[in-house]
């Protein structure tokens, strides 16, 4: 990894510099390297770094680390498993993860410590330039954006951490992909749709005997000291290396759980699953840590006159479970097709095959997703369709494929008709309909 920022000698002006080094950052930088443009990854951290996360991959995610030649290292540093046990209201259920034409029928657990640096270093060894350590502070001679758009900009005026010195980086296209809470993506005019699902989230480190467990845990009851059901989910991911994931989640729109203490969530299930884990004070790894997560495409626009916005930096984590890396992969390489096509016809308006790209991959699919998770942040209806589908292993399996996205298009089983089903539903129901239809009882609240 390179550590010489005096880069303007070898690329007075590069084909696009990518800001942010993680899942979506990294695999828009290997797809272009790739195919020969010019390309600069800027990463403010040294990798590698820490980075909170479940640590899980999906199918989804191990098909594009295998599109990129780099299932191999990850199996050699994470930790694979067959599928997901989960739990909730008196009842347990594993699931393998079903079978696919395109995706793999397992998945790997590995940490964002080890996960991230791969990925940015392989795309360094297929031509990108990958800077470590260096921040970018805002963008150069930045345009208004125009139709709604993002800004415009001839690139990005950087920092290096080390020494504090500044410079210019041109590029002829920019690429955000530092996460939802990017300054520099504000300043390209990126703003919430606060009607759509947010994901709160807390995790930690414990060593446990059982981290080489071939299941990934979901719990969607979580009970407080008296036993009573409180908002949230849980999960715990052995990784393999003597250490499990441990972590809460919200998924909720509208503000249904403001004001609920994740902390205090967490703690909640360590004691919850302290005995069957071997988790205490004395395991621990460490303070937990956590975030805010804007999910279905909620962060927008995602395209202006030379820029775009990719993974996280576009909201484009799956709101069904949460699962971020995976859309971070595959909005990358998305991203990097469309300035590939534009940079070959020397035609910005290409850009905007980027958003026909989003809207094709997952306009539905997330349409179904925002109404279902306005379903179950209704304490009631959570707690009867987990205590009732749990003990229905097809309509579970059916449900995982989905929230998972791993329909099959060309066939008609379970999970796809029942998909199918859930989406006419959300065609036909407008999102306020869910408002008003719980009205009565988020007002209990």
């Amino acid at each position: 990894m390179t550590d010489d920022h005096d880069i303007t000698a070898a690329f007075p002006i590069y084909d696009v510099v990518i800001i942010g080094g993680g899942p979506s950052g990294s695999a828009c930088a290997y797809w272009l390297a790739r195919a020969g443009w010019s390309v600069c990854l800027i990463e403010k951290k040294t990798f590698p770094r820490e980075k909170t996360c479940g640590d899980g991959l999906t199918p989804r995610s191990v098909y594009q680390l295998q599109e990129m030649g780099l299932e191999g290292p990850v199996a050699q540093h994470g930790h694979r498993y067959n599928g997901l046990r989960a739990f909730g209201f008196g009842a347990t259920l594993a699931m393998n993860w079903p079978e696919h034409p395109k995706f793999p029928n397992y998945g790997y657990t590995i940490t964002r410590f080890n996960l991230d640096g791969l990925v940015a270093e392989h795309a360094r060894a297929h031509g990108a330039t990958l800077l470590n350590g260096v921040e970018v502070v805002d963008l150069l001679e930045p345009t208004t954006a125009i139709f709604g758009g993002l800004k415009g900009a001839s690139g990005v005026i950087i920092k290096q951490k080390d020494s504090g010195t500044t410079s210019e980086i041109r590029a002829r296209y920019v690429v955000a992909a530092d996460g939802q809470n990017s300054r520099i993506g504000r300043e390209l005019g990126v703003a919430r749709n606060k009607s759509w699902p947010m994901g709160m989230a807390l995790r930690g480190y414990y060593t446990s005997e059982r981290h080489d467990e071939p299941w990934i845990d979901s719990h969607l009851d979580i009970r407080d000291p008296e036993g009573k059901v409180v908002p949230g989910y849980g999960w715990i991911f052995p990784l393999g290396d003597g250490r499990v994931n441990v972590g809460v989640g919200l998924l909720s729109t509208g503000g249904a759980w403001k004001g609920v203490n994740t902390t205090r969530l967490q703690d909640y299930f360590v004691a919850q699953c302290a005995d069957a884990w071997g988790l205490n004070a004395e395991t621990q790894c460490g303070a937990p840590t956590g975030g805010r997560l804007p999910m279905g495409l909620a962060l927008g626009p995602h395209v202006g006159a030379n820029t775009v916005t990719i993974g996280d930096a576009a909201g484009a984590i799956n709101p069904f479970n949460g699962e971020g890396i995976a859309y971070g992969y595959e909005t990358g390489r998305l991203a990097a097709s469309v300035l590939g096509e534009a940079l070959v016809a020397n035609d910005d308006s290409y850009l905007a095959h980027y958003d026909e790209l989003l809207d094709e991959a997952y306009g539905d699919y997330y349409k179904v997703a925002r109404a279902f998770v306005r379903l179950i942040s209704e304490p009631r209806i959570l707690s009867a369709a987990v205590g009732a589908g749990l003990r229905v292993e097809p309509v579970m399996r059916a449900l995982l494929s989905i929230m998972a996205n791993l329909m099959d298009n060309d066939r008609r089983g379970p999970s796809e008709v029942t998909y199918r089903g859930l989406l006419a539903l959300a065609d036909v129901v407008p999102e306020r309909a869910y408002d008003l239809l719980l009205g009565n009882e988020r007002a209990a609240l």
